[in-house]
C-alpha cells in the first residue's frame, strides 16, 4: 500500500481521469492519534482508499462521508472524538483516545485537481513544497509554493504544518533517497525493507554477480560502475543517505571517498572500527583529523553501523541498520518509548 504522499500521489496519477477522487486530510489533533496533521489518504469511486489516516479502524467511515463531495463538489470538515462516548469513534472501536479533524476535498479537474499535480511533479524531481488548503466547506481552491530541495527541513514531510481560520499548510518532502553501496546478500533485505517504508533505493557494486536486477526488484536505480569512475555517480547529489556495506576493503574506502562528495547527511559503514580504520587509511581519510591538511573525514560516519537490536541473521542486520537511519531521518533518538529497556 502507498502511503507516503510521494508514493499517494504516483499512485493516483495513473487513474486521475478515470475514476472520482477524494483527498482526504488530517487538518487538526487534540491528544493520541495514529498519524499527524499533514497526513493523507486518496479515496476514490471503486471504494479502494490509498494511504492511512487511522489504524485501520476510521477508513470505512471517511469513505463512506466523502462520497458527498461527489454529490456537491465542495470541501467538507469531520471529526472523529474518542473522548465523547455520543460521538461515532465510539462506535468504531477508536482506541487511541484522542480528537481528530479530516479536511475531504473533490479532486477532479474543474478544481485544478487540487494543484496535486504539480505537487507531484515537484516532489518527483526532488523538491520539498508548501501545500496549502483552503478550509471552507465550499468549492476547493488549493495552492502550492515550491521550495526546492534545501529550503525545507530535510526529512519530516509534515515537519512544519498549522491549521488557520481560512486554511491548512504544510511542508511536503520527497521520499528519502538511500544509496547501498554493496549488492551481496545481505544488502537485499535492507534494500527491500527501505522501498518498504517507501524510500527510493540506489544499489552500486561493479563486481559481476552482484547487485544484479533479479536480486534488487525495488531497487529504483542500480549502478555498474567503477567506484573510481567520479562521472558516473553525479546521481549522489539527490542521495539523502548511505550506506556502505562491500565487505572489501578497496571498495569500502572508494565508497567512502564518494560519500564525502555527496548530498548525504547520514553515512554509515558495516564492520567494526578497527576494521574502519584501516578503510580510512587506505582512502586517506581521517576520522579525528583537527588539521584541514590531513584530510579529515567530511560527513560524520556512523560506524558501527546500526542500533543494538541484537540478532546477526541479514534480516535482523538490516533491520539495526535502517532503524539507526530511521531514527536519524526522522530526528529521534532511537529510544524505547516505554522505558522497557532502560
Amino acid at each position: 500500500m502507498a502511503n507516503h504522499t510521494q508514493q499517494l500521489l504516483n499512485t493516483w496519477y495513473k487513474q486521475r481521469d478515470e475514476l472520482q477522487w477524494v483527498l482526504a486530510t488530517i487538518i487538526g489533533n487534540e491528544g493520541s492519534s495514529y498519524r499527524k496533521p499533514g497526513a493523507m489518504m486518496m479515496i476514490n469511486s471503486l471504494g479502494q482508499y490509498h494511504g492511512l489516516l487511522s489504524g485501520g479502524c476510521l477508513e470505512s467511515d471517511i469513505m463512506r462521508q466523502s462520497r458527498q463531495c461527489w454529490d456537491t463538489n465542495k470541501n467538507r470538515i469531520i471529526q472523529y472524538d474518542m473522548r465523547e462516548e455520543e460521538d461515532i469513534a465510539w462506535q468504531l472501536g477508536i482506541g487511541c483516545g484522542g480528537l481528530v479533524r479530516i479536511l475531504l476535498q473533490p479532486v477532479s479537474a474543474s478544481n485544478s485537481y487540487l494543484q496535486l499535480v504539480e505537487l507531484r511533479e515537484a516532489i518527483n524531481q526532488n523538491q520539498s513544497c508548501k501545500y496549502i488548503q483552503a478550509l471552507e466547506e465550499s468549492f476547493p481552491v488549493n495552492k502550492l509554493e515550491i521550495l526546492g530541495s534545501d529550503t525545507a527541513p530535510l526529512f519530516d514531510e509534515h515537519q512544519s504544518s498549522k491549521e488557520a481560520s481560512q486554511q491548512f499548510e504544510h511542508i511536503i518532502k520527497p521520499s528519502p533517497n538511500l544509496a547501498i553501496f554493496g549488492g551481496g546478500i545481505d544488502a537485499i533485505p535492507v534494500a527491500k525493507m527501505a522501498a518498504n517504508l517507501g524510500w527510493h533505493v540506489s544499489v552500486a557494486d561493479p563486481r559481476s554477480g552482484y547487485a544484479r536486477e533479479a536480486q534488487f526488484p525495488d531497487a529504483k536505480y542500480i549502478e555498474k560502475a567503477s567506484f573510481g569512475d567520479d562521472s558516473k555517480f553525479a546521481w549522489l547529489e539527490h542521495i539523502d543517505a548511505i550506506v556502505i556495506m562491500t565487505h572489501n576493503l578497496k571498495l569500502d574506502a572508494k565508497a567512502l571517498s564518494l560519500a564525502q562528495h555527496s548530498a548525504a547527511k547520514y553515512v554509515g559503514m558495516l564492520g567494526p572500527i578497527h576494521r574502519t580504520d584501516r578503510v580510512l587509511k587506505e582512502a586517506g581519510l581521517n576520522r579525528d583529523a583537527d588539521n584541514a591538511n590531513q584530510n579529515p573525514l567530511k560527513k560524520p560516519l556512523a560506524n558501527p553501523i546500526g542500533l543494538r537490536l541484537g540478532g546477526e541473521l541479514p534480516e535482523s542486520i538490516a533491520l539495526s541498520i535502517l532503524s539507526e537511519v530511521h531514527a536519524f531521518i526522522e530526528q529521534k533518538d532511537g529510544q524505547s518509548i516505554s522505558g522497557i529497556l532502560s
